[in-house]
């Protein structure tokens, strides 16, 4: 049954790619699907891109093994769309073309501004792969007997195929068929959970009291994150790095103007919110119906929670159908991943620095194409090295590098008219190696205790994600930059990105 649904997912998303393949001739349809998007299905679209493995595996489970501090990613993941609403989607949209290295560009037209946006952009995308890699992983091990390097070769080749052939367009309607059944199908769970405590919402907190092993402390905060630096740290890597992801800005170019794109903000930000209210009863159903060592002993960072909460709940055919959602949630984030890093790659790298502009439209394309194999690859490779970590805790860190490293210099871009050149390449650069560096010294990667991280040894600092250290360090890096290495840009120039991001008018004169 599993495996019936599989199949029809993958050739569901096939026929997709296959139709979108024929509108796919032109960089600026490869790219952004044509700007051909209307609000309600860029909004849908979005939350398919977002709503990502870490959101429906890793969150159940971090909430059914750690309570409120699993919370935390749900609150964190869902406020972070009013920084997007209200700071970045509408000068985005004005300012840029295809990537985010393009609204840079509008105002500082260097090909080094171009190249270390690129750089950034697809560190982060791959950074985030991984956790939809190991969350894919994970489902195809659990359901069909798969290893755990078979399942993630069969995602790196899907992912790769769409866009390879579907660019855009074919990403995008495989993130709306996604999103729909993934609200379907955790509708379907809340609404079972829900009525095994008599719709009420006294009986569930009450039941969760005693429910797990952790007792009255499961409702509480401090289970996992017992310092409280620890749980700033991480809730500023989810809020403010949203608006730093690659793969979500991009998509704000596939609409027509600035209004459609608020308005795709605000229809993803209604469907994310539900969703995400909705991870209360993924969590607190399979704490209390499934049991802690059953989720461990599936999967010990807690991923497989929610697939086996609804065999609990409905049996192997809602099991089947859960599990298949969860692929289609995979397949669709990691298709909007590659793209990103792949139209970083293509556009600003290749055409721009490379052929200095002059790439034609053929050129451009198959430099996109080869570059999706080789993020895929790199990608496929890491993820095999990272099968113990929570999905949820995986996309953290990449919020943690956007936040860090691309933030910054798109707030002071926008808004800070003495920003420069030299501010820009600085920000980024010292914003994202400061956050990796911080990522690779964490309790993460290096543990006294030999197979609890990926290296064993002693952590150089105690945060799990460091973000209250990396993401101050990237804004005042970018500041530090401007005012010591480069000169004023012109007034005249800042005046006219000033109109532009926020009018959308081309010419400012």
């Amino acid at each position: 049954m599993a495996f019936t649904f599989f199949i029809l997912i993958v050739a569901a998303t096939l026929v997709i790619t296959y139709y979108a393949s024929k509108k796919t001739n032109t960089t600026s349809e490869f790219y952004t699907a044509g700007g051909g998007l209307t609000g309600w299905q860029n909004g849908l679209a979005i939350a398919g891109d977002y709503m990502s493995a870490a959101s429906f595996l890793g969150i159940a489970g971090a909430i059914a093994l750690t309570g409120f501090d699993g919370f935390f990613f749900s609150i964190g993941y869902l406020v972070a769309y009013l920084v997007v609403l209200y700071i970045v989607a509408e000068p985005l949209r004005n300012l840029g073309k295809y990537t985010m290295a393009d609204m840079i560009a509008a105002r500082f037209n260097n090909a080094k501004v171009r190249g270390v946006a690129a750089l950034s952009t697809i560190t982060i995308s791959i950074f985030y792969m991984i956790a939809q890699l190991v969350g894919a992983g994970a489902l195809i091990k659990l359901l069909l007997g798969l290893d755990y390097t078979t399942s993630v070769l069969i995602v790196g080749t899907l992912m790769t195929v769409y866009v390879i052939f579907g660019g855009m367009t074919a990403t995008s309607w495989v993130q709306i068929v996604k999103a729909v059944l993934l609200m379907v199908g955790t509708f379907i769970i809340s609404v079972m959970v829900f009525a095994k405590f008599n719709f009420s919402f006294t009986e569930m907190f009450n039941h969760m009291k005693t429910a797990t092993p952790l007792g009255d402390t499961f409702l509480n905060p401090g289970v996992k994150y017992k310092d409280g630096l620890d749980t700033i740290s991480i809730n500023v890597a989810l809020v403010l790095g949203t608006a730093g992801l690659p793969h979500i800005l991009i998509r704000f170019f596939t609409v027509k103007d600035a209004q459609t794109a608020r308005k795709s903000v605000v229809y993803a930000t209604w469907l994310i919110g539900i969703f995400y209210i909705m991870t209360i009863f993924l969590g607190f159903g399979a704490a209390a119906f499934v049991g802690n060592d059953t989720i461990v002993e599936a999967n010990k960072a807690g991923n497989m929670a929610a697939p086996l909460l609804a065999q609990v709940l409905g049996g192997d055919l809602l099991m089947a159908f859960v599990a298949a959602v969860a692929f289609a949630t995979i397949l669709a984030v990691v298709a909007g991943l590659v793209l990103a890093a792949a139209s970083a790659f293509a556009h600003d790298f290749y055409s721009h620095i490379i052929r200095k502009g002059k790439a034609t439209e053929k050129e451009q394309m198959l430099a996109a194409r080869y570059a999706s194999i080789g993020v895929a690859v790199i990608s496929v490779i890491l993820a095999l090295f990272a099968q113990k970590m929570n999905v949820a805790f995986l996309v953290s860190l990449a919020f943690c590098v956007a936040a860090s490293a691309n933030l910054p210099v798109i707030i002071y871009t926008i808004f800070w008219r003495r920003f420069n050149t030299a501010g820009a390449i600085t920000g980024m650069l010292v914003g994202l190696f400061t956050a990796l560096i911080l990522v690779v010294v964490s309790p993460n990667v290096l543990d006294p205790t030999p197979g609890k991280a990926i290296l064993t040894g002693t952590p150089l600092i105690s945060l799990t994600n460091p973000a209250l250290i990396s993401v101050p360090v990237g804004f005042l890096s970018a500041y530090l930059g401007a005012l010591l290495f480069g000169r004023p840009e012109t007034d005249a120039k800042f005046d006219e990105v000033l109109v532009k991001a926020n009018t959308g008018i081309r010419d400012s004169a």
